[in-house]
């Protein structure tokens, strides 16, 4: 098996470092509830910051017609909300820069012929998801800038997935380049571990969104008892809090935790379930 780590492969691997990243100032972002902050999507200008007093003004007067200013941070001084901007200026910032270093080389590449023609669809898919996840994220925000202090779970939930994808899809690629000398190996799936591996694969990434919509919705809160809800294993009105009866799978709190909290216990126990087997077979 030949290694080789050429410049695109060691781009593919700086991306997937970025992606993780984002995820990580992500997920700060919204504990730190600093999300919302910024109530516009300016591509160009967004790059710099508010500079002197009167800039912050306008920027803090801004943010004070959202549903989250008016809601949860009433009376915030312009000090705290420096505080919270920056968060996510440096979350964006980020998601520029990144955008630049996908971008950028990707058309270099193509230029120098350092990536095939034949294989150009896959990195153009890489760019692709990655604008697609910017726009996704603007969506995501704006979803909180209408008439509640909370963004779309549901888009939160995409925004994470779409983050989760095109690191999955780089990473191949980049191991691929690797491992098989420029080559992209398909993937097969033609054993009874494979199979179950994809399985896994698609549980994770199940139990992923539902955390995603657990978070969204804040239905963590909903329940501090384990491994009893309310005192029940199976709380009342799981499928009956709106209608259609399928909405509530995605849109009531409880059935979120009741469904997330299921789904990683099936999973567990068929993880150690196949585990026993294969050591049972050799």
């Amino acid at each position: 098996m030949q290694r080789t780590a050429d410049p695109v492969t060691r781009w593919l691997f700086l991306v997937c470092g970025l992606v993780m990243l984002m995820v990580v100032v992500g997920g700060y972002v919204r504990l730190a509830r600093a999300g919302l902050s910024i109530v516009e999507w300016n591509v160009i200008t967004g790059i710099i910051p508010p500079i002197g007093e009167e800039a912050w003004q306008q920027e803090f007067a801004k943010y004070q017609q959202s549903p989250e200013y008016q809601q949860v941070n009433v009376g915030m001084t312009l000090a705290e909300y420096k505080r919270i901007y920056y968060i996510e200026y440096v979350h964006r910032l980020l998601a520029r820069i990144t955008g630049l270093i996908v971008v950028v080389p990707f058309l270099y590449f193509l230029w120098r012929g350092s990536i095939a023609r034949a294989q150009a669809g896959v990195y153009a898919a890489i760019v692709m998801l990655f604008g697609l996840q910017g726009t996704v994220g603007w969506l995501m925000v704006k979803s909180g800038l209408l008439d509640r202090p909370a963004v779309s779970h549901v888009r939160l939930t995409i925004h994470l997935l779409l983050a989760l994808l095109i690191l999955a899809l780089t990473l191949w690629t980049a191991l691929n380049r690797f491992y098989y000398a420029h080559e992209l190996v398909p993937v097969r799936v033609d054993s009874g571990l494979s199979r179950f591996i994809l399985i896994v694969l698609g549980a994770l990434v199940v139990q992923i969104a539902y955390g995603g919509f657990v978070a969204g919705l804040k239905a963590g809160y909903v329940s501090n008892t384990w491994p009893l809800m309310f005192g029940r294993w199976v709380p009342p009105k799981l499928f009956s809090v709106v209608q259609p009866w399928w909405l509530n799978l995605i849109e009531t709190p409880v059935t979120v935790q009741f469904i997330h909290r299921w789904l990683a216990r099936g999973s567990s126990y068929c993880g150690i379930c196949r585990g026993r087997s294969a050591v049972g077979d050799r």
